[in-house]
């Protein structure tokens, strides 16, 4: 029998290193982020629900479309289109260009 602990909107999360605000976190296939900065060895939140601005590359090709599903590039610290070697983060519920350095995504777990 299951019994219910939270909504599931926020997780628990301590880290081992101080993390700051709007950290993305990367635990296996669960990304969440950081609405608050979280000292080492205390216990905190990670968002896993929710609309974020990820930042992205400018470079061309980089323009994001709406309804994407996108990905969590931990080496560049970036949201991208590409799914491999990434983890998905969410769909875009707005379209980004090349230019622009944030993409708008709800978060999906």
């Amino acid at each position: 029998m299951a019994v219910f602990v939270q909504a599931g909107d926020n997780i628990d999360y301590t880290p081992s290193v101080d993390v700051a605000a709007g950290a993305v976190v990367v635990q296996g296939e669960l990304v969440g982020v950081t609405k608050r900065p979280i000292p080492a060895n205390t216990q905190g939140s990670l968002a896993v629900s929710g609309v974020f601005d990820f930042p992205k590359a400018t470079a061309a090709s980089s323009a994001i479309g709406v309804g994407v599903s996108v990905y969590w590039n931990v080496a560049a610290q970036q949201a991208t289109a590409t799914a491999t070697g990434n983890k998905l983060i969410g769909k875009t519920i707005q379209a980004a260009t090349d230019t622009d350095i944030t993409v708008r995504v709800r978060l999906t777990q």
